[in-house]
């Protein structure tokens, strides 16, 4: 089976977090983050650019709280035509937001779930997380870059890594679930919003003897991901990123302005 007969659904998380005004929102004058301009361009525009050419004719989802947000933009109108986007309703947290695209989608799995503003990721990117998931058999994947990466993209592209006793890591806004029992797994980081926010709901969701594994860096980070097969019964594995870059995202007015450095040395 080729690449692009196996193509991933992909879906762009662009909903308000918390249902909150972002502050860069607000400072733009817009009713949601995937808005705000960089460099000529809303954040989405710039992913769906991205998202758009990764495959030919694969479905694109998009969940967000309010449609006429983005239904003025020419690449939103595009894909729409061309019968490869949908526009879902988001909800109160990331994995209610999951199930209800997967719901509307015409083929859920597998599916390639990236962010609305993340605008550093490439159709390559893209498409080396779905090979890796077929190259690693996995049921479930999350792309990551190592730290010494992130920093020599930008000295301040990141300030807080999940450090192991090999590597020192950030995720790169990229996820692949291979199957329903793939979502499953993620049903253990639903708690408020964000997948896990405090210490309790970390322990719950990870085990409270493997949290503390992790915390004292008894771990290397391929026995992390044996240790988080086990504990939700799927296979997960990561892609590691070469190109520090794709760790970061428009969070604030710091990644932000790194962003927009990183945006223009790419038009160089």
């Amino acid at each position: 089976m080729s690449q692009q007969e196996n193509a991933p659904t992909i879906l762009v998380l662009a909903g308000k977090r918390d249902g909150r005004l972002d502050p860069l929102a607000e400072k733009a004058g817009v009713s949601h983050k995937c808005r705000v301009p960089i460099q000529g361009k809303p954040l989405l525009v710039w992913v769906l650019e991205a998202v758009r050419e990764a495959w030919t004719d694969n479905q694109i989802l998009i969940s967000i709280h309010d449609a006429e947000v983005i239904s003025d933009l020419p690449i939103v109108q595009e894909l729409i035509a061309a019968g490869r986007l949908k526009i879902c309703q988001a909800r109160s947290g990331i994995v209610e937001s999951l199930e209800e695209a997967i719901r509307q989608a015409d083929k859920a799995y597998p599916l390639l779930i990236t962010t609305g503003d993340n605008v550093i990721i490439t159709p390559e990117a893209l498409r080396a997380v779905h090979q890796t998931a077929q190259e690693k058999n996995a049921e479930a994947i999350f792309g990551i870059a190592k730290r010494e990466d992130i920093l020599a993209a930008h000295p301040r592209a990141q300030t807080r890594f999940y450090e192991f006793s090999d590597i020192a890591i950030a995720n790169c806004n990229s996820y692949w679930l291979g199957s329903e029992k793939a979502l499953q797994a993620a049903e253990a980081f639903r708690g408020g919003g964000q997948f896990i926010k405090t210490k309790g709901a970390i322990a719950k969701a990870f085990g409270l003897i493997n949290l503390i594994r992790f915390r004292l860096k008894w771990w290397n980070f391929d026995q992390m991901l044996d240790a988080l097969s086990r504990r939700f019964g799927v296979k997960i594995s990561a892609h590691i990123f070469d190109e520090g870059a794709y760790a970061v995202d428009v969070d604030n007015q710091l990644t932000y302005d790194i962003s927009e450095i990183l945006l223009k040395e790419r038009k160089l």
